[in-house]
């Protein structure tokens, strides 16, 4: 783990800019919000919560294929961490000089920083213009010898000793490029522009798949070396980057990304140590807690882990825990609740109940997730059950699945409404109550 850290601490010395000794946020746009273009004014709070179940379903697998290394991709590939459209969260970037916008998916289990590039010969049609590198001053192209290049999971020498990359996905969508460093600009909490220079950045000349037109990018959020948050973060006043995620059903607030000491999480927290495997960032959960109940004891490995039992997933909506975890839960929660149980009309989550009103809903308990270092995060039934629809009318799902073959998750519903700060100079990550439509 030390070796990571030097080499992410060695590059971004590279990336040293103005940006130092600043902090700054980023608006996370989650793709239901009327922001994204995503968005589908038809689709109903249910339509879209069927959606994001399916999508944290394909997540799920990918992730056990990534970090067990199978899926039935070549080994030479460099498998990406998301498949391309499961992705739950957008942001903006400025990319180049001048700086061009790129609207890239956000994603905290990916490295690489991509946009398709001019001439892309075989590209997936997106709706932005294509980057076109010739219009940046400062664009250059990395050598395959480099630091950077050697960074990548997968790289080889290509026309004039450049860097290049091939990615491929679960589903088979492939993105083939150049690296290359640039400039990318952001702007300050007093408003002023940071310019990062010499950022990894992955110009794609090939791409094809699942991509959607409506996306031109990625902004690898993970703890791998090449990610945008390993590069820019140690340039910063403090080795930290936090966000906090508005509730789905708040529509009109967004969720931020913030780096540096104004995103240091304060007040009553708790912190527990985080690990890096495979670009993911990995605790230890010890224990389930269930209010009125009993608790549910973790065991200490997991598939494909060896640091660490469950990956902190914000591209994931829902939890996932192991089957004998997830029975203990089931059976602890349904010692409490005294609602009627219904079937999931998909058959994904394992506990449902028939709610009628807000009366109902207030006989769901808290659960609380208890990672090492006594760190206690207590949720609340809206972060951990979830609103559905079965044949026999509304109901309120235990918004956890079987993870199977594959790493337990923490999703990205257990952590709205809660400041989630990653401090990578010491490797520990924080959660505090928060309202995040004013953070």
């Amino acid at each position: 783990m030390a070796i990571v850290i030097l080499l992410v601490l060695s590059m971004a010395a590279a990336a040293m800019t103005t940006a130092a000794a600043a902090t700054f946020s980023i608006e996370l746009i989650h793709r239901d919000s009327p922001k994204s273009p995503f968005y589908n004014h038809s689709a109903t709070s249910l339509d879209r919560a069927r959606a994001s179940i399916y999508r944290s379903a394909l997540q799920a697998r990918q992730i056990a294929a990534r970090v067990q290394r199978k899926g039935g991709i070549e080994t030479s590939d460099a498998v990406s961490r998301l498949v391309p459209d499961t992705f739950e969260y957008l942001m903006e970037l400025r990319v180049g000089t001048p700086p061009i916008s790129v609207l890239a998916i956000a994603d905290t289990g990916s490295d690489l920083i991509w946009a398709n590039c001019v001439p892309c010969t075989k590209c997936y049609r997106q709706t932005a213009p294509l980057f076109d590198k010739r219009n940046s001053s400062s664009y250059r192209t990395e050598p395959c010898d480099s630091n950077l290049c050697k960074a990548l999971s997968s790289s080889a020498c290509g026309v004039g000793r450049s860097c290049e990359y091939h990615y491929a996905y679960q589903d088979g969508s492939k993105i083939d490029g150049v690296l290359a460093t640039e400039d990318l600009t952001f702007y300050s909490t007093d408003g002023s522009p940071l310019v990062f220079s010499n950022i990894a950045f992955g110009c794609n000349y090939q791409s094809s798949g699942s991509f959607s037109s409506r996306t031109a990018g990625l902004a690898g959020l993970g703890g791998g070396a090449v990610s945008l948050v390993s590069q820019i973060v140690p340039s910063l006043d403090k080795i930290y980057f936090s966000y906090c995620l508005v509730p789905k059903s708040d529509t009109q607030a967004s969720s931020k990304v913030i780096f540096g000491s104004a995103g240091v999480v304060a007040g009553s927290k708790v912190t527990t140590p985080m690990m890096v495997e495979e670009s993911f960032f990995v605790l230890r959960l010890e224990e389930i807690i269930v209010d009125g109940a009993g608790s549910v004891p973790v065991p200490p490995s997991a598939p494909g882990l060896t640091t660490g039992n469950i990956i902190i997933a914000s591209g994931t909506t829902i939890n996932y825990l192991p089957g004998g975890v997830l029975s203990s839960l089931v059976q602890e929660v349904s010692r409490v609740v005294s609602l009627p149980k219904v079937a999931d009309s998909e058959g994904i989550m394992p506990l449902c109940f028939t709610v009628t009103g807000e009366a109902d809903r207030q006989k769901l308990p808290f659960i609380t997730f208890k990672f090492a270092g006594e760190a206690s995060v207590r949720l609340s039934p809206t972060s951990i059950f979830m609103d559905e629809f079965s044949f026999a009318g509304a109901a309120a799902c235990l918004a956890v699945a079987n993870s199977g073959s594959g790493p337990p998750l923490f999703g990205n519903m257990a952590q709205q409404n809660l400041h989630v700060g990653y401090d990578l100079a010491v490797q520990a990550v924080s959660f505090a109550s928060a309202d995040c439509t004013k953070l």
